[in-house]
């Protein structure tokens, strides 16, 4: 009897261990699929209205009427009203707080603007498809995502098939090629995840690219350019000249250098337009952006001193 005993204790050790390997198993994908189902099963904030346009095709021109937003009640922007022609590039800037990236958030609908305050096309933008919108604009966050994948994918995310040659284009525009190209793997490099092997201004201008790349109608740069040298940022401008040419673009800095040659310049104070026009009528004010500009040139005099 004590033999069979042993006999079978030895049978049934596996398979009670199994058990406990299964229901821990179980438990985990359980509370797994609890989080994806709350991921799919939530109900974006933004989405199409009832009237939304059956087709429609973006074609660049935007125009702000007296719009006024707020979050969570705390007023962002107030009665902005200003108009960009399809084409032209706009630049704004501003303090700290003053709602410029809020103001450029509205176009692709991350957050809904007021009915009636934001159009595009001279068509208001809610009743735009948001697929249809959004395939038509390239932006670039302050704050930039890459995947966990490699180079090229990055750039490439958004875009069925690129060639090598469409993505090695793109990589130049942002002056990010010749960083790759010192790279053991090239674009074959992985970047870890959210690009924790690039440096802030490497991830800025691959995230560059990857908006160059989708050929957008509308193309906004969110400080893209905050993280680069000022030598690099020219190289990055004068590229981006050719790309912008008859492209609706905005230009969001804190540098003079980079908005300068803007059609018109926007000046954001509080949430309200203080100031507008080109960078020479601006300097000839002598108000906000004359300061800027003042102020930033005696940087780079102690800068250059130091």
């Amino acid at each position: 009897d004590f033999v069979a005993f042993n006999v079978y204790l030895g049978r049934l050790t596996w398979p009670m261990i199994a058990l406990g390997w299964v229901v821990n198993l179980l438990e985990r994908g359980r509370a797994s699929m609890q989080r994806l189902n709350y991921i799919l099963d939530a109900v974006p904030d933004v989405s199409d209205e009832a009237d939304v346009l059956p087709q429609f095709e973006v074609q660049g021109s935007i125009e702000f009427r007296n719009l006024s937003f707020s979050y969570n009640g705390t007023p962002t922007l107030r009665n902005v009203s200003f108009g960009i022609p399809k084409g032209k590039t706009v630049a704004i800037v501003g303090a700290t707080g003053a709602g410029k990236s809020t103001l450029v958030q509205l176009i692709p609908r991350l957050y809904n603007a007021p009915p009636n305050s934001l159009f595009i096309d001279g068509v208001p933008i809610e009743r735009i498809p948001l697929a249809s919108l959004r395939r038509a604009i390239g932006f670039i966050p302050q704050d930039t995502f890459l995947f966990g994948e490699t180079i090229r994918e990055n750039i490439a995310f958004g875009v069925a098939s690129p060639t090598q040659a469409e993505i090695q284009r793109a990589a130049e525009i942002s002056n990010i090629d010749t960083d790759v190209q010192s790279f053991p793997m090239k674009y074959e490099t992985i970047v870890g995840e959210r690009g924790i092997t690039l440096s802030g201004g490497q991830k800025q201008r691959t995230a560059i690219s990857r908006a160059v790349i989708r050929d957008p109608k509308i193309l906004i740069l969110d400080d893209a350019l905050s993280s680069v040298d000022t030598y690099t940022e020219e190289q990055i401008l004068h590229e981006l000249k050719q790309v912008m040419r008859g492209r609706t673009s905005i230009l969001i800095s804190h540098r003079v250098s980079t908005v300068k040659e803007a059609d018109e310049i926007i000046v954001l104070d509080k949430g309200k337009i203080v100031e507008r026009g080109t960078h020479a009528e601006l300097l000839g004010r002598d108000g906000y952006y004359a300061e800027l500009h003042r102020r930033q040139l005696l940087e780079e005099e102690l800068a250059v001193s130091e």
